[in-house]
């Protein structure tokens, strides 16, 4: 009888355990993908309630599929940014994942950045505020779905389930009930964002999103968990890496043309690096000089390259084309060896994180308003540095790709966009073209 109480009491505890087990697993499967309304459904922005956010697991590496770097304050928004408006950006990816987080700016703002509510969706198709259907997600910060950013910082969201497609857009959204100063942005986009009136962060169908803008706000990265990238390269440069003359919508920029081709290499069973491609191009940009203000609008190369490549997610190489406009916006005679320091110094800090660095020559622009002969023998004298390998690890020779061989002084004219300066489509399709995909294989180089 002893023995059959003892197998009674064993019996009554295995069936505690089981029960307590399956309570909690319930009340987890219950917290997990409806922000705590049991299931979704239908709100009066037609949308479904967006699935929570949830943490990664341990497959996959985060890398960045698309940035952007912060240029100023936008026009127009000194006092009272963008109270009760949902900004709604779109970003085009250079990788996939099955994770998503998000960085927003307010380094030119004068006060605190409150975000209420944010989201993350996959655009339903080219040149549209519409989300695709069940990809619209909740973006929480550190488990909120409120955050305030302070003036002249940053923060990251947490990790958002969502499967991201590489080459895709993705719609990402944000609301501020108060008034916050300047807003942080990066214009002249190529991209068309869109905004609203009200918090229609979570609206699916885009039709409240009438207000259309060629640039970027708040939003300055988009990192993802991948399985097909393991690491990153940016592109760090001027209006030339921006996509300046490129046609807005069609992501034919050099960096996104680049990503491409190496997609294309991996799948084809080349032996190629599986990075990602970001783009760190600010037009206007110069090596040596800042912008005006109080933080620099336009921070000179040798200020940002910090927050805009080495702080960047699991960076492996750095490709820099800078140095055309210290030659054009100087008035007297540009330096070529104060600009050649200046880039030799980023090199230097590069290979301090154990990076790469692919350097450009800078390309032609002849027949432009600000060319002169001798603006044209410093950059031939900055051209002749670069390619005999006195400034970086390896050398991809824009400057020979576009220029006219009739005329070296100037693009050739269907590599031109009509200014003298920027590239046409088939101009960046040519410089993505110059570039060998084995100089992205490697480190830096060890010290001796």
């Amino acid at each position: 009888m002893a023995r059959k109480a003892g197998y009674a009491l064993l019996a009554a505890i295995v069936a505690l355990i089981v029960a307590l087990s399956a309570a909690i697993y319930v009340g987890v499967a219950a917290g997990d993908g409806s922000g705590g309304s049991g299931g979704s459904k239908e709100n009066l922005a037609g949308s479904r309630t967006p699935r929570s956010p949830a943490e990664p697991a341990s497959t996959g590496t985060w890398v960045g599929t698309w940035s952007a770097s912060p240029v100023g304050a936008e026009p127009g928004t000194e006092i009272t940014g963008l109270a009760n408006r949902s900004v709604r950006n779109v970003v085009h990816t250079s990788a996939g994942g099955t994770f998503a987080r998000i960085t927003l700016s307010n380094l030119y703002g004068q006060s605190p950045l409150t975000i209420t509510h944010a989201s993350i969706a996959v655009a339903a198709g080219d040149d549209t505020a519409a989300a695709a259907p069940g990809t619209m997600s909740r973006v929480t910060f550190n488990g909120s779905t409120s955050v305030v950013v302070p003036a002249g910082q940053q923060t990251m969201s947490d990790a958002v389930r969502i499967t991201v497609p590489h080459d895709s857009d993705v719609l990402v959204t944000t609301y501020s009930p108060t008034a916050t100063g300047p807003v942080t942005y990066h214009p002249r986009s190529r991209q068309i964002s869109y905004a609203a009136q009200g918090d229609l962060t979570e609206d699916v169908t885009g039709a409240p999103y009438t207000q259309q803008v060629e640039y970027w706000r708040y939003l300055t990265a988009l990192d993802v968990l991948s399985n097909e990238s393991n690491g990153t390269i940016v592109a760090f440069g001027d209006s030339l890496t921006d996509g300046v003359g490129s046609s807005t919508g069609a992501n034919n920029r050099w960096p996104d043309l680049l990503s491409d081709r190496l997609r294309e290499a991996a799948e084809d069973g080349d032996d190629v690096p599986r990075y990602s491609v970001v783009n760190q191009g600010i037009g206007g940009n110069q090596v040596l000089a800042n912008g005006f203000g109080r933080p620099a609008e336009n921070q000179a190369g040798l200020g940002r390259f910090d927050r805009d490549v080495l702080s960047r997610t699991n960076v492996k190489v750095v490709i820099i084309d800078l140095g055309v406009n210290d030659i054009l916006r100087n008035r007297g005679h540009a330096d070529p060896d104060a600009i050649l320091g200046g880039l030799r110094t980023l090199v230097q800090q590069a290979h301090a994180r154990g990076l790469k660095v692919i350097g450009a020559t800078l390309m032609p622009f002849g027949g432009h308003i600000g060319y002169s002969a001798d603006r044209e023998s410093v950059r031939q004298a900055i051209n002749a540095e670069i390619r005999a390998g006195h400034v970086f690890d390896a050398v991809v020779d824009f400057d020979e790709a576009v220029r006219d061989p009739y005329d070296p002084r100037k693009f050739r004219p269907d590599y031109d966009s009509g200014d003298h300066l920027h590239p046409s489509d088939k101009g960046y399709e040519r410089i993505a073209d110059a570039f060998n995909l084995d100089d992205l294989k490697g480190g830096a180089p060890a010290k001796l």
